[in-house]
C-alpha cells in the first residue's frame, strides 16, 4: 500500500474507492432451539438479521455493541467458525459461503483470527516458536528453513525476543502471549485479521501497546483488520471506519471521524455517553444517558426497531415499522424514523438535548 493510501486510510474521512477485500451481504444467523413444535417448526435465536457492510484493503472495520449484539458471531460466521443461514461473504472477489472442504481450505491463509483470551488460546504443551509456525506447515507454506526464518522474522515484528520462541505459554504475561496470537495470525500474511475483543483481557497499560502494534503491522504491512469490540475508547484509538450492532443488526455504520464526531443513532448516542472520562467527569455523568431495561428477545424479536423499547426518542411508529439503514451523509448510514437530511442539515432526534439524566426511560 502507498504512502499516500495509507495516510487516506488513517484519516478516517471516508470510504476507499475500488473493489472492497470484504463484502458482507444481507448475513443472516440464526441457531435453532429446542423441540420442534406444532408444524415441526423449532424455534431459532436471530444471532445476526440481516448484516451488509464492506471493508477496503488497508483499513480497519470495528464493530461495536454490548454483550449479545451479535459482533463476535458475525465475525465467526466471515470466519466460516459459525454456520451462515443466508447471506453472501464476498472475499477478494470469491464467495466464502459458497466454499467447502479443501476450497475453503486454500483461502483460510488469507483470513485469520486473534482470539479474546490471550491464556486460553494457545496450546499450553506447545514452545512459542513452535506455535506461530504451526500455520505456516499446516498450509504447506515454505520450507523449514524458511519458516524458521519467518518464525524469526514475526517474533521481531511483534516485540518478542528470538531467545524465547523454546518458551511455553505459562512463562510469558498477557500482554506478551498476546502478541503470541497476533504472530501466529500474520504467519500466512493474511489479508484479512480478524480481532475478537483482543485487548479486553489485558490490563490498561498493556491494552494500549497492543494496540499501537496493531497500527504500526498495518502502517507497516498493509493488511485490513475486522475489530471486535465493545470500548468505544478502543475503537476510536484503532477504527476507520465504525458500525454499530443492536440485537443482531446493524443501526448506524460510518467514517470513524464523522461517526464520533456527531453519532446520529440513539443508541450509539447512549453508548458514547457512557465512555469514561476524566475532564468534567462528574457533570459528564449526571448527563449521560441510562438506558433501562434488557433488549428484546432474539428469539422472538420485535416487528419495529428492536431498539424501540429502550430508545429515550421512541414514538408509535417505532413500534410498528422497523426504519431502514439509509445513508444520509457519504458514507454514513443510520437505521432509524427520525433521522432526517433536509438542504443538507442533519437532525437527529437527541440533538440539542444536553439534560440526558431526565430522557431516562422505564422499562
Amino acid at each position: 500500500m502507498s504512502e499516500s493510501q495509507t495516510r487516506r486510510a488513517r484519516s478516517g474521512t471516508g470510504p476507499e474507492t475500488g473493489p472492497a477485500l470484504l463484502s458482507v451481504r444481507d448475513l443472516k444467523v440464526h441457531f435453532p432451539i429446542g423441540r420442534r413444535g406444532p408444524g415441526g417448526v423449532r424455534d431459532k435465536v436471530h444471532a445476526v438479521d440481516g448484516v451488509s457492510f464492506e471493508i477496503h484493503r488497508g483499513r480497519t472495520m470495528a464493530i461495536v455493541g454490548e454483550s449479545g449484539s451479535g459482533k463476535t458471531t458475525t465475525a465467526l460466521s466471515i470466519m466460516r467458525l459459525a454456520p451462515v443461514t443466508a447471506g453472501t461473504i464476498g472475499f477478494n472477489g470469491v464467495d466464502l459461503t459458497a466454499l467447502e472442504g479443501d476450497a475453503l481450505r486454500r483461502q483460510r491463509r488469507h483470513f485469520q483470527l486473534v482470539f479474546q483470551d490471550p491464556y486460553s488460546s494457545l496450546n499450553p504443551r506447545q514452545r512459542a516458536g513452535e506455535i506461530v509456525r504451526m500455520p505456516l506447515m499446516l498450509m504447506g507454506i515454505g520450507t523449514p528453513a524458511e519458516q524458521r526464518e519467518k518464525v524469526n522474522e514475526l517474533f521481531r515484528l511483534v516485540g518478542l525476543r528470538e531467545d524465547q520462541q523454546a518458551l511455553f505459554p505459562h512463562q510469558f504475561s498477557g500482554g506478551q502471549r498476546q502478541r503470541l496470537n497476533i504472530a501466529r495470525a500474520l504467519a500466512t500474511d493474511p489479508q484479512l485479521v480478524v480481532c475478537d475483543e483482543p485487548v479486553s483481557a489485558l490490563d490498561i497499560a498493556i491494552r494500549a501497546q497492543i494496540l499501537n502494534l496493531l497500527r504500526r503491522i498495518q502502517r507497516e504491512r498493509g493488511q485490513s483488520f475486522l475489530f471486535i469490540s465493545h470500548d468505544m475508547a478502543v475503537v476510536e484509538h484503532i477504527c476507520d471506519d465504525i458500525a454499530v450492532m443492536y440485537l443482531g443488526q446493524i443501526v448506524e455504520q460510518g467514517p470513524r471521524n464523522t461517526f464520533f464526531s456527531r453519532p446520529l443513532h440513539p443508541y450509539s448516542v447512549a453508548l458514547m455517553s457512557a465512555v469514561p472520562t476524566v475532564s468534567g467527569g462528574r457533570e459528564k455523568a449526571a448527563q449521560r444517558i441510562r438506558l433501562s431495561g434488557d433488549p428484546p428477545s432474539p428469539i422472538n424479536p420485535p416487528q419495529g426497531c428492536r431498539f424501540a423499547g429502550r430508545c429515550p426518542a421512541t414514538q408509535a411508529i417505532c413500534e410498528q415499522s422497523a426504519p431502514a439503514l439509509r445513508e444520509v451523509a457519504p458514507g454514513h448510514k443510520v437505521a432509524c424514523h427520525f433521522v432526517e437530511v433536509e438542504g443538507g442539515r442533519i437532525t437527529a432526534p437527541l440533538d440539542g438535548r444536553r439534560a440526558y439524566g431526565n430522557l431516562e426511560r422505564t422499562a
